[in-house]
């Protein structure tokens, strides 16, 4: 075996800069895009101090920045953007209200429904949405027909993944692989031109997550639901000429058969008082207690008192305040991850006067709230939070249009938001005009983020913080690194010592091989950096086998995408992760089954396809 003289010193300096690049993105006290940004100025100072002569001409270190303008990354932004409109109009959630119904039907059916609608869904837009929009779905299912949430909520992100690759648009990986492909000089993919392998594929993927997984998948008990029945802290007021009055709180008790949980006495504004049994309660005080919902609208009834948010309502209920007319409702509020809610209380924010409901109780996962003996509403918020709220039935729906909230027990239907058709228009639009070919991708998608944001399906703010600079910087710092291998020759070193090491091997195995390298460093490191150091690599190997480049860079793109076996591979994995209360060996028991089941079933697709023989 004869190995190929080494590289020159650009390329080796280059190939040890992507070791480092994959190293670090490994690190997880080091964020990706202080990882991203050092490479890609490393790549700039060093091709600076040592200029790299090509082609008769110089490689210059400006030219690893032309990433932040590559075409690929435009779309990528433009795609978040347009994604972010369908998101903020509510234009999916019809979808999932059905299959949570169908849910209630048949379970099993339910769960294939869901599988098939996220895989089709995220094919065309972003699945980080889609997943978001699911959760809550499928936690609140689980909440109310016990069924485990382990056996649905990872099947889900991986069916969203599995959909991704169909189609060009479907991940920002699939971009770039195509445009760093056609960079090389290979004809342009457009937005179809894998769907079969990628459909074939994916049917198989869908159908163990719907029938083996939910049977092999360990039960974890969800974060939202680490107490069950759930436990909620609220302030009852004594009201005057009640049954109560005058009694003690052992009476008091006894009328709701010993069931409530009295910790603290407010008698005048902050002054809190030991609940001893003896101790004779008064008009105007307020108990302290904690409950399920239910328990604390039943001692409200029974002992006639009132559930409020602070001292601001000691009013009986009247036309003012109608909490108990036909149209009212109870419903369970959790502030999400990023809620601009989080870190402030319910009195700065006046939460009662914008929202038109009022604060019950609070909830907080594994513990009291902090500083439980002030009221309700000067507690300090946490993302994760659950807000007891009551008010009337169209104010509870219209919270469900808010971003910073989850609803999950209101039972009122949400009409669909004026914005939503035309969002769903634009999206449409610019799936059609990229597929048909009237308009690259880069241009259509921002065509359609322009379109949001001048029809009102977006405003700037929600346009801008639909952007990652994570995304952004490591696309463009891979991008760079990509650039510098081609330039440098370190591409073609590469592709040579897996040429000599594949030996006589056929070019069906060295496909195989190449796919499940990518699959093993995707899970490793991103999945990006994966697609574009693999895709010159890929493109390389095929001209130096003499075959046509398309089905190696395939198998850099699906095997970029099996994104499956560690929650650090893609950033759906760690929401489903978080959600729920999954374990590291969880994806790995789960996810690289999956990772077999896709390589083996594309290692036999994709030389068929292509006509590559044995």
């Amino acid at each position: 075996m004869t190995f190929p003289p080494p590289p020159n010193a650009h390329a080796l300096a280059v190939l040890i800069l992507a070791v480092v690049t994959l190293v670090l993105f490994t690190r997880e006290k080091i964020p990706l895009e202080s990882s991203s940004f050092l490479v890609l100025i490393g790549l700039a100072v060093g091709f600076e101090l040592f200029p790299f002569h090509v082609d008769g001409g110089v490689l210059h270190a400006v030219d690893f920045f032309r990433g932040f303008g590559h075409e690929a990354l435009v779309a990528v932004c433009a795609l978040m953007i347009a994604g972010q409109g369908i998101v903020r109009t509510g234009a999916l959630e019809p979808v999932g209200r059905v299959l949570a119904r169908l849910w209630k039907v048949s379970p099993s059916i339910s769960l294939l429904l869901t599988l098939v609608v996220g895989a089709s869904i995220s094919a065309f837009i972003n699945n980080v949405p889609v997943v978001v929009l699911f959760l809550p779905i499928l936690i609140n299912v689980s909440l109310r027909t016990g069924i485990k949430a382990s056996s649905v909520l990872m099947p889900m992100g991986f069916a969203t993944l599995l959909g991704g690759t169909c189609t060009t648009i479907g991940t920002s990986t699939n971009l770039l692989v195509v445009s760093v492909a056609a960079e090389v000089g290979l004809k342009r993919m457009d937005m179809f031109d894998f769907l079969i392998p990628a459909t074939i594929a994916g049917s198989i993927g869908v159908a163990y997550l719907w029938l083996v997984v939910p049977r092999i998948i360990p039960e974890r008990e969800l974060t939202l639901a680490d107490i069950s029945p759930r436990v909620f802290s609220a302030h009852l007021a004594i009201q005057e000429g009640t049954v109560i009055e005058g009694k003690t709180i052992a009476e008091a008790r006894k009328k709701v058969d010993g069931t409530m949980k009295v910790t603290s006495v407010e008698r005048g504004l902050d002054n809190f008082m030991i609940p001893f049994p003896s101790l004779v309660l008064k008009a105007g005080d307020h108990l302290l207690i904690r409950d399920t919902p239910a328990r604390l609208k039943e001692f409200e009834k029974v002992l006639e008192g009132k559930l409020y948010a602070d001292d601001d309502m000691n009013e009986p209920v009247d036309e003012e305040h109608p909490l108990e007319d036909e149209d009212q409702q109870i419903a369970e509020v959790v502030l999400i991850e990023g809620s601009r809610l989080a870190g402030r209380t319910l009195s700065s924010i006046r939460f009662a006067d914008r929202y038109g409901v009022i604060t019950l109780a609070i909830h907080r996962a594994g513990r009291q709230p902090e500083k439980l003996y002030n009221e309700i509403g000067d507690i300090r918020l946490r993302s994760g939070d659950i807000l007891l709220v009551q008010g009337p039935r169209e104010l509870i729906a219209a919270l469900k249009k808010e971003k910073d909230f989850l609803v999950l027990d209101a039972t009122a239907d949400l009409p669909f938001a004026r914005k939503a058709p035309v969002a769903l228009l634009i999206m449409l639009g610019i799936v059609i005009s990229a597929a048909a070919g009237f308009l690259p991708i880069a241009i259509s998608a921002s065509l359609g983020a322009l379109l949001m944001i001048f029809t009102g399906c977006l405003g700037w703010r929600d346009a801008t913080s639909a952007l990652n600079a994570q995304v952004i910087l490591i696309v463009s710092a891979s991008l760079a690194i990509g650039v510098a291998l081609l330039k440098t020759g370190g591409a073609d070193y590469l592709a040579q010592l897996f040429v000599i090491l594949a030996g006589d091997t056929s070019p069906v195995f060295v496909i195989s091989g190449l796919m499940l390298l990518m699959a093993i460093l995707t899970n490793i490191v991103s999945n990006n950096a994966a697609a574009v150091i693999g895709t010159p690599i890929a493109v390389s190997i095929a001209l130096q086998m003499g075959q046509a480049p398309e089905p190696f860079v395939l198998a850099v793109l699906f095997g970029a995408n099996m994104s499956y076996a560690t929650p650090m591979a893609y950033k759906t994995n760690l929401l489903i992760m978080n959600a729920g209360n999954y374990h590291f060996n969880d994806f790995i028991r789960i996810g690289v089954p999956l990772v077999l089941i896709m390589w083996i079933t594309l290692s036999c697709l994709l030389p068929i396809i292509y006509g590559i023989g044995l």
